[in-house]
Formats: structure tokens, C-alpha cells, sequence
């Protein structure tokens, strides 16, 4: 049997290099992408494993007509990648409700409503996999991507609640969480209108990226996508040593201020 993924955002960047990952070996991909003619080197070179969906993520009766149709034509579904996405970049104070509300809709939103739809599916066959794609930037921040950084903590948050609740149908959920990659993802930057008083602290605290190689994700993603029990956490590239010395001052400070916590607490 053949497995079947549904990858969103698969036109460019991750989500092209996973589906060309899944169809050198054999695998059936639904792939979506807003324009479906990016898809058209798929849909050539593997006629019969592929399924080209136009897709924009944050319509939600669209997403349900998309996996309806994957199930449709595949008749399962076994690997879902939700992959769609953006980054806002602004400080706080710069970012306009509707750039704070698009980009809530595309990374957060739009990995809700695909997860909702592929949902009854996953369960009534007993087993499916999840891969939500949240970024280091769905556990560390850096200034200047507060916005990009609340769309991906949230569907982290929202993925672990998840897991729990759905492990008992057989269906695992795994944060997929890569660091900065040579894919493009700088040149679909939408900024906010820069405020003056921000021009030193923006200089000052702009992050320096080394970008790893996104073919090299295609191993380690099937390692994932095949695993008896995957993670439920994984890093893609060179981000923990980071994490980890932000994570032991966050458990510092914790312990520290315990003495209030508990005070808090009353009697």
C-alpha cells in the first residue's frame, strides 16, 4: 500500500523538497500550493502519484473541498504537512491589526482549519501522522518577529493539546520546528512601516541567520514521518544549543521567583 500525504505550501521552499522527497520513493502526494502551475514539474515527471490542489489556506471551505478530493482520489490519507506559511516582520508597536490578523490567519489559522478537515479521516482509519511546520520560532523569539513568532507559538501550543487528544485514535502529532534554510523564505518577508524612534534598537538587534540546505531535510523528515513513535518536539538544523541556554533561564527565573508563586497561591 502506498502511503498518502497531503503537504500544503508544497510550490517552493520545505514543502517542495518533502513532496520530492516522498515521490522519489514511491509515495502518493496531494500537494497544494495558491498557484498550482509551480506543481506542474510534479504533476509531469509523476503522473499517477500526484494530485495538484489549488489551495489558499485560510479559506476554510476550500481547505475541506481540497482534502475531500485528496481522499477522493487517493482513498486515504496517511501524512499530513502543514506547511503554508509566511513571516510578518515588525516591531510590536509597527505591526497594523490587519498584518497581525492576515498573519495569524495564514500560519495559525490556516493550519487549524486544515487539521480540523483531515481529522475524521485520520480517525476512522485508526493511524495517521501529523507534521505541524512552526519553525525555532514557534519556541525562541527574536525581536523585530513578534508577529511571525505569535502565529507559530500558538499552533504549538495548540498541536501539543492535540496530540493528547488524539493519540488514542492511533494518530501522532509532531511539531516540526527547522531553523533558518536556504529556501527563499527572506524574500516573501511582508514588512510593517518602520517607526523612526525603532531605527537603533532595529539595527542593533537584527539577527544574523547561517541557512542550512533544505535537501537535507528530506532524510531527516521520512526519518520522522517513518518513526514507530515520533517526536513530539524536533528541531531541523543547529538551533538547540540556543534554546537550550534560553530554556535554563527560563527554568532559573522560575525557581527564583517560586517564593512569590507560592505566595500567590494563598493558604
Amino acid at each position: 500500500m502506498h502511503t498518502t500525504w497531503f503537504i500544503t505550501g508544497a510550490a517552493k521552499g520545505l514543502g517542495r523538497e518533502w513532496a520530492e522527497a516522498a515521490l522519489e520513493r514511491g509515495d502518493h502526494v496531494a500537494a497544494t500550493a495558491r498557484d498550482v502551475t509551480a506543481l506542474e514539474p510534479l504533476t509531469s515527471k509523476y503522473p499517477d502519484a500526484v494530485l495538484a490542489l489549488p489551495l489558499d489556506v485560510t479559506d476554510r471551505p476550500a481547505v475541506q473541498a481540497a482534502v475531500d478530493r485528496a481522499v477522493e482520489h487517493f482513498g486515504r490519507l496517511d501524512v499530513v504537512v502543514n506547511n503554508a506559511g509566511y513571516g510578518q516582520t515588525g516591531m510590536v508597536e509597527e505591526i497594523s491589526e490587519q498584518e497581525l490578523r492576515d498573519q495569524m490567519e495564514t500560519n495559525f489559522f490556516g493550519t487549524v482549519w486544515v487539521t480540523q478537515a483531515v481529522l475524521p479521516v485520520l480517525r476512522a482509519q485508526g493511524s495517521g501522522r501529523i507534521l505541524q511546520v512552526t519553525s525555532e520560532g514557534g519556541v525562541r523569539t527574536f525581536p523585530g518577529y513578534g508577529a511571525y513568532h505569535a502565529s507559530k507559538w500558538a499552533v504549538e501550543g495548540l498541536s501539543e493539546a492535540l496530540a493528547q487528544e488524539v493519540a488514542p485514535f492511533g494518530i501522532h502529532v509532531t511539531n516540526v520546528e527547522p531553523g533558518p534554510y536556504a529556501t527563499g523564505f527572506g524574500a516573501g518577508l511582508r514588512a510593517s512601516a518602520e517607526h523612526p524612534d525603532y531605527a537603533e534598537a532595529r539595527v542593533a538587534t537584527a539577527p544574523v541567520f547561517e541557512l542550512g540546505d533544505p535537501r537535507a531535510t528530506r532524510a531527516a523528515l521520512l526519518r520522522i514521518v517513518d518513526a514507530e513513535q515520533p517526536p513530539l518536539h524536533v528541531f531541523m538544523g543547529r538551533s538547540l544549543a540556543d534554546v537550550e541556554q534560553i530554556y535554563a533561564e527560563r527554568l532559573r527565573t522560575w525557581r527564583e521567583w517560586e517564593p512569590v508563586a507560592l505566595e500567590a497561591f494563598g493558604a
